[in-house]
């Protein structure tokens, strides 16, 4: 057999056949690919213990792009995340790239990582970072690597403003401790879609050989075609953010005391210079969650979006403090959850819907205010298919336009980025699972920017004598209230879940969706995994079909808009429950209610928790 770079490896350790040619196939190219001691011995591991049925999860079958990019368990094997498998990805993108960008050697690629680590598997994202970057590096292509970790959106933001031709990021965002990731953007600013992801995949089984060269991590140190973007887009992105300050004078006087944890990832130095754009004191960081720790040791799970259970630490410091709002950004700082103290001394924890009925209101506020150039016509905001509609009740009274896309921020800036190529205004963007995009420097969700931007916000309410809560009332009642519940289950086993979403496709004999959900008559069904939209006239679904991912919505006839779908980064069975009410009624204690029982009966009839193992959400 022959190494990488063409010799014959006198070296290989033969292991014993397991009996299966397509795992044995699979063992060898693993032992004879893989350069990094802790997995191969992983891998010889498992074969001398036997262990088929894990080495056949670990390499029969590869990883695939999901909502987020590639993500997965560090570890050996070609579905898992490691030095082979980041090696073989970035080597089909540059194929890809090279082919489709013949300047690819001139404008070169943008790096960036967060601050994961595996000592198990002697993997970190920084050491990911610099083999990605040798890959290119060996093929004359220079490359942008953060020569310090970096918030996600660094990564986007970089490749537009260096013009790069793509960017990696290597994170896993609020995944656990275990896991990490691969995310992609298209030299547009964006995460790739289709055909990108295709196209790279395609590539790397075309030519899976690692090169030589991609194994030289001193590349990264010693390559003429390196450079480090850190000060620079540090700086261009503080300055850009400026154009997200309204008040920076009130800023200035405001006595309102924050607090913020970065959640043992990379957003502190970012969050605390931010503030200082804005003019802003500086927040008051938890000190056990300021400083990257890739076990997350203070809190069971690393994802701010759990609410109050892994606030705890940031909630007591903001009591001792007096602070009287508490901002979390997640490890990669991209998202943002937000808890306000209330009169009552207990703590709001708000949802990624309640937060975007704030920002959305908050920007257009601003931008009303501040002598737009555009029409309100020309002005858009943007939501994705699970997360709330307020913003659609906003547009519909205020003027502006709504648009929904698939999950995914992918989606949200791919279109943000075509409406701005059409000269439109693009204020405000968002996903339920509390990711925000304020203004378009960053083509994606960003925690940093939607942290400062909260933080003036309840400023100015707080000079008006108002209330992050008591604002999101006000809005209520003059949109309609839009009581929203979301939640998920866990589910290890994909038959199950194809099990699940077959049935509901086929619910009252071949191809019938169901007409009703215990008491609730559905009224329209759509499938955009099928393509299907039974509130179309052609029946065909206006959403981009996604046939990598299940996705149902169900409308009831009594108003609610019912959505289960599949996690692209975990093993989960997400839905997404909304009931809508009609401006300065305050129907919310009717609406709540009649969302508990739809919520309970979907659950009930259309998930079987108990036959199809599905565990509830804990922590």
């Amino acid at each position: 057999m022959e190494d990488a770079a063409g010799d014959v490896n006198s070296n290989l350790l033969i292991p014993s056949s397991t009996g299966d040619a397509e795992l044995d196939a699979a063992a060898w190219r693993w032992l004879q690919w893989d350069k990094n001691p802790k997995t191969k011995g992983q891998i010889e591991s498992l074969l001398q213990d036997g262990k088929n049925k894990e080495l056949r999860e670990r390499l029969c079958s590869r990883m695939t792009f999901g909502t987020a990019g590639l993500r997965s368990a560090m570890g050996a094997g070609f579905s898992r995340i490691n030095d082979l498998t980041i090696i073989q990805t970035t080597q089909g993108m540059f194929h890809y790239l090279e082919r489709s960008l013949p300047d690819l050697k001139h404008r070169g690629l943008v790096i960036g990582y967060d601050t994961r680590g595996q000592a198990a598997s002697n993997c970190s994202s920084q050491r990911l970072a610099k083999l990605a970057a040798a890959v290119f590096l060996s093929r004359g292509a220079p490359v942008y690597l953060f020569s310090r970790y970096v918030p996600t959106p660094f990564v986007p933001y970089a490749v537009q403003k260096l013009r790069a031709a793509a960017g990696v990021m290597i994170t896993a965002s609020h995944n656990r401790k275990e896991d990490n990731g691969y995310k992609v953007y298209w030299e547009n600013g964006a995460q790739i879609t289709a055909p990108h992801d295709k196209e790279i995949l395609k590539y790397v089984e075309q030519h899976p050989d690692p090169w030589a060269e991609s194994w030289s991590l001193n590349l990264a140190d010693s390559s003429p075609l390196m450079r480090d973007p850190l000060q620079a887009i540090t700086d261009s992105y503080m300055a850009d953010l400026r154009s997200l300050c309204f008040h920076r004078e009130l800023n200035q006087r405001s006595r309102l005391r924050f607090v913020h944890t970065s959640f043992h990832g990379v957003g502190h130095d970012y969050v605390q210079s931010a503030f200082n754009v804005f003019g802003f004191n500086p927040p008051i960081p938890v000190p056990e969650q300021k400083d990257p720790d890739p076990n997350f040791t203070t809190v069971r799970c690393p994802n701010p979006e759990e609410g109050e259970c892994v606030l705890e630490l940031s909630l007591r410091l903001a009591e001792k403090e007096g602070a009287r709002v508490v901002l979390a950004t997640d490890p990669d700082a991209d998202r943002l959850a937000v808890a306000e103290l209330q009169d009552s001394g207990r703590w709001r924890v708000f949802s990624g819907n309640e937060l975007a009925a704030l920002l959305g209101w908050w920007t257009f506020f601003c931008w009303d205010r501040s002598a737009p150039t555009s029409a309100v016509q020309e002005v858009h905001m943007l939501a994705t298919a699970v997360s709330s509609s307020i913003l659609r009740a906003v547009a519909s009274k205020e003027g502006f336009q709504y648009e929904e896309t698939l999950p995914g921020f992918k989606w949200i800036g791919n279109r943000v980025k075509t409406l701005l190529e059409q000269k439109k205004t693009v204020l405000f963007a968002f996903e339920e699972s509390i990711g925000f995009m304020c203004g378009t420097a960053v083509l994606d969700k960003d925690g940093v920017s939607a942290a400062v931007v909260v933080a003036e916000m309840a400023a100015y309410l707080d000079s008006i004598s108002l209330n992050l809560e008591r604002q999101l009332m006000n809005i209520y009642e003059t949109y309609g209230y839009h009581i929203s519940k979301t939640s998920y289950f866990l589910c290890y086993d994909p038959a199950a879940i194809k099990r699940i979403f077959e049935r509901l496709r086929n619910y009252n004999g071949p191809k019938q969706y169901p007409r009703a959900c215990g008491a609730y008559g559905v009224l329209h069904v759509r499938d955009v995994t099928m393509g299907y939209d039974s509130s179309q006239q052609n029946k065909k679904c206006l959403l981009p079909v996604s046939k990598n991912s299940q996705m149902i919505t169900f409308t009831f006839q009594n108003g609610c808009v019912a959505t289960m779908r599949t996690s692209g980064t975990e093993p989960k069975i997400k839905y997404y429950a909304e009931m809508c009410g009609v401006p300065g009624q305050g129907d919310r204690p009717f609406l709540e209610e009649e969302l508990k029982r739809v919520i309970q009966a979907l659950v009930d009839e259309f998930l079987e928790p108990s036959k199809n193992g599905l565990i509830w959400r804990t922590l």
